[in-house]
């Protein structure tokens, strides 16, 4: 219920949209930080009505994280702030656990207040180690880093595109309900493209789309998606770390917009078995100079030979990768060829089983679209394995590489071995991260059934990283 005594930021949605834009443009044309940082820290302290500041940052698996600052104790102290991050899974071990946060002012958001509250922003933050330096776990640093080195030695800017599904069910919280329940239940059975205008499926897509649109994500089209209450909000592509941000936010929207429905947001790969499972299609392109490098209208589906020689070191690395794009237990049921699966390690112009498909483009938006990439995994890490593989990794000797008889693992410890035999993803991501990331994946398949059979099982669920409750985990 509004207090009269107070008066926190409330903006309409089209004034948040022009602000959001704005901040996506200067981010898109590279302004020098050190201008944005002036410029957010005057806002923030010209505002009287803004009482928080939102700093959102990514765990090793990509689950979202988020601590509000008191706006004043954040204008004065934003370059001295400290957290334990031995609470954070996969980050510090206890006798280590001090990380700082950074401020990446031009991920700065203005959010809706009737969503996310009045009298807040958003900003995303970088973690920083003890020494000073970008912390090794935090791969949204790792990947703005690869990213911005990428475009001063090469003049390269990566560009990304995110097609992500999701689930609508019945009730709050349905996932950390599901081992007492042990089933989903739907809020709508239409199907494809079809779904009444008022029904809580079409309400909830028309929410989010707008709130998407009033933080800027450039919306393009919506609709329900193949399975019963599934969804897909489709936005324009971003550059990377930016197109990664928005991943984090999407289904931060969807979530909070789901739950004041009274419903819940699932981005589980396959929450339910016997109907098409969510994956988050990446579509990738680079371009330099304002020229989009993977296009020629002379080449094999228009995709120019750099375009094709970083496809061919994707499917060369495809099983050393797999675990980083398909990061759950759950992820491998969606892998079944029954459903339009992209399980085999091929490249296609049609072939929608194909783990990377090459879709129809001209000049502009010439891509390339890894399609076996589940809705849960850490955007960041997609985006560091898809892009520096594509740019870094081998080309092996295979014959007929891009149509060989070859398969994603159809569980999660055959894809646990590859990543951990791989040589590539130590270089990908370090040999203690690498680790890191490995046994979390470990202790998370050690809680499930070996064995996924026809039905979903409590564990998959209860043990998944988006779903992670430390008073549940602990009675394993």
């Amino acid at each position: 219920m509004p207090n009269q005594l107070q008066d926190f930021l409330t903006l309409p949605y089209t004034e948040l949209e022009e602000l959001n834009l704005h901040a996506k443009e200067q981010r898109k044309n590279r302004v020098p930080a050190h201008q944005i940082q002036e410029e957010r820290l005057k806002y923030l302290t010209d505002e009287k009505r803004i009482k928080a500041v939102t700093v959102l940052f990514s765990d090793l698996e990509g689950r979202l994280h988020m601590l509000d600052y008191d706006k004043k104790f954040l204008v004065k102290s934003w370059d001295n702030l400290t957290f334990d991050g031995s609470s954070i899974r996969g980050f510090t071990a206890q006798r280590e656990s001090d990380l700082r946060l950074g401020m990446d002012w031009s991920a700065f958001y203005w959010a809706p207040a009737d969503i996310f509250g009045a009298g807040k922003v958003l900003v995303f933050g970088e973690v920083i180690d003890k020494d000073g330096t970008p912390y090794s776990g935090d791969i949204r640093g790792v990947l703005k880093a690869y990213a911005n080195s990428l475009h001063e030695k090469s003049g390269y800017t990566l560009n990304a595109a995110n097609e992500i599904e999701g689930f609508l069910f019945q009730g709050s919280d349905a996932e950390r309900r599901y081992h007492e329940t042990g089933k989903f239940e739907y809020v709508n059975t239409g199907g494809y493209y079809h779904s009444l205008p008022g029904d809580p499926l079409r309400q909830f897509i028309d929410n989010t789309a707008e709130v998407q649109r009033a933080m800027g994500f450039e919306n393009e089209k919506d609709h329900p998606e193949v399975a019963p209450s599934q969804f897909e909000i489709n936005y324009s592509y971003a550059e990377v770390v930016a197109a990664a941000d928005q991943i984090q936010l999407y289904k931060l929207i969807c979530r909070q917009v789901a739950t004041k429905m009274g419903l819940t947001a699932c981005f589980l790969p396959k929450p339910v078995v016997g109907v098409n499972g969510s994956g988050m299609h990446t579509n990738v392109s680079i371009s330099k100079n304002g020229k989009n490098i993977f296009w020629d209208p002379n080449g094999q589906e228009k995709l120019s030979k750099f375009g094709w020689q970083f496809v061919d070191r994707i499917l060369t690395h495809g099983n050393d990768i797999c675990l980083m794009l398909n990061a759950s237990v759950n992820a491998y049921r969606r892998l079944d060829p029954h459903f339009e699966a992209p399980n085999q390690i091929k490249a296609s112009a049609t072939d929608r089983g194909s783990m990377v498909r090459i879709p129809i483009g001209n000049e502009r938006s010439m891509r390339v679209e890894v399609r076996s990439v589940g809705p849960d995994a850490n955007p960041y890490m997609v985006m560091l394995s898809v892009f520096k593989t594509g740019l870094d990794g081998d080309t092996a000797k295979i014959k007929n590489l891009r149509q060989a008889e070859r398969y994603l693992p159809d569980n999660v410890y055959d894809a646990i071995s590859n990543f951990q035999n791989a040589e590539w993803t130590g270089k990908l991501l370090g040999a203690d991260v690498k680790g890191r990331y490995a046994e979390l994946k470990q202790a998370s398949a050690d809680r499930c059934p070996r064995q996924l059979g026809t039905f979903v099982k409590s564990p998959e669920v209860q043990y998944h990283h988006e779903v992670y409750n430390q008073f549940l985990w602990n009675l394993f």
